[in-house]
């Protein structure tokens, strides 16, 4: 980074100014994109690609930022594109600023913090013109855009390699299962343990939450998380007396049942109870819970279809129909067999603490130190 210090020292050697964003940079409103046709020009949302369209409403580069919704998550786009009205491009002033510049500075910025409305989260173009990001010469910027790139770049390569192996895995989880029911019978869940549907203390009752057991909702279960060790909320002592009919033990196998994150399916490493939107299953013994976790998370697609057959407004798999799932399930020694080696697969493509995941989290966590090191001047006087 020597390199950096020594353009700063010879280009800035007062410091670095700073500007607002309105004065280096214009903010447009989407529009909506309906009415286009299909093409190969993607349409940008406040949570990323939407579909591709075959108009665009600007030309690259730009910094996209969400107005509403998840306003945490800044695009950078070369090239045409189109947005929604729920996030705002930029036009910027390259004479003054490089765009991907903008772009790095603003992730240091926690604009995901920074609401402007209750309910949906919302950003107004009033509070981002107002927002101050230092103004190096372009030679300094670029050389930190060039510098900052090569981390994202070999991020990029890391998530992209993730990714095969992720559709690897799952090609031979496939193949594995396959050969495994070919040994078995088919059985519904409900022959395989207790189900439990979960339930929520009423929202009036504060004395209902405290720290002595684990209380998991959706939100809680993360893709690829194979078991939930610290959910967001615990239960009081009383909260899970008033709860006990819905108390799982630990090693139970707890499945979402409505809604959007319908079919995620984790082991809750603790005992624990759920909310009503969680169907739990506590094996019997000579049941290898590790091979039905893998056969449910399999079948992901298949439970989220079940649950929009239901016909309501919003997919759901009630207690009944759970308990009449059915899976194939082999001798308990073939369901350990291949519990093992899914487990050794799984760990690689998904444990944060081993293989590919955890060489990203590392260059995710060395990217953002030195992008906050890289993005922090002495301003001028």
């Amino acid at each position: 980074m020597s390199s950096i210090d020594d353009l700063i020292a010879e280009l800035a050697p007062e410091g670095v100014e700073s500007k607002t964003l309105g004065e280096v940079l214009r903010i447009k409103n989407g529009k909506d994109h309906k009415s286009l046709g299909d093409g190969d020009i993607p349409v940008y949302g406040s949570g990323g690609i939407m579909r591709y369209v075959d108009a665009a409403a600007a030309e690259g580069p730009s910094v996209l930022i969400p107005r509403k919704g998840s306003l945490g998550n800044i695009f950078y786009v070369e090239g045409p594109f189109w947005v929604v009205d729920t996030i705002f491009r930029t036009e910027i002033d390259t004479s003054q600023i490089e765009p991907k510049f903008v772009y790095h500075q603003l992730l240091t910025m926690k604009l995901g913090e920074m609401n402007q409305a209750g309910g949906v989260p919302s950003q107004t173009q009033t509070v981002l013109n107002s927002l101050r990001i230092p103004v190096p010469p372009l030679e300094v910027q670029r050389e930190i855009v060039r510098v900052l790139d090569q981390f994202t770049q070999l991020e990029a390569e890391l998530e992209a390699e993730l990714e095969a192996r992720r559709r690897q895995y799952e090609h031979y989880r496939t193949e594995l299962l396959a050969d495994a029911a070919a040994l078995g019978r088919l059985v519904e869940l409900g022959e395989l343990g207790r189900i439990v549907t979960g339930r929520t203390p009423k929202s009036s009752d504060s004395s209902a939450w405290g720290d002595h057991l684990d209380f998991v909702t959706p939100s809680d279960i993360k893709n690829g998380m194979k078991r939930i060790h610290s959910p967001a909320r615990q239960l009081s002592i009383s909260g899970a007396e008033a709860l006990s009919k819905a108390i799982v033990p630990e090693g139970s196998l707890l499945v979402t049942c409505i809604g959007a994150d319908m079919g995620k399916t984790v082991l809750n490493a603790n005992a624990c109870a759920t909310n009503q939107q969680i169907n739990s299953l506590t094996p019997n013994s000579g049941i290898a819970t590790d091979f039905v976790f893998h056969v449910l998370t399999s079948m992901r697609d298949e439970i989220r279809a079940q649950g929009e057959r239901a016909g309501g407004t919003m997919p759901i798999i009630n207690k009944s129909d759970f308990s009449k799932i059915r899976i194939a399930l082999p001798p308990l020694e073939e369901q350990q067999r291949v519990a093992r080696i899914l487990d050794q697969f799984d760990a690689l493509v998904n444990d944060l603490s081993v293989g590919l995941p955890a060489e990203l989290t590392a260059r995710r966590k060395q990217y953002e130190y030195y992008r906050d090191k890289l993005l922090s001047f002495r301003e001028a006087d």
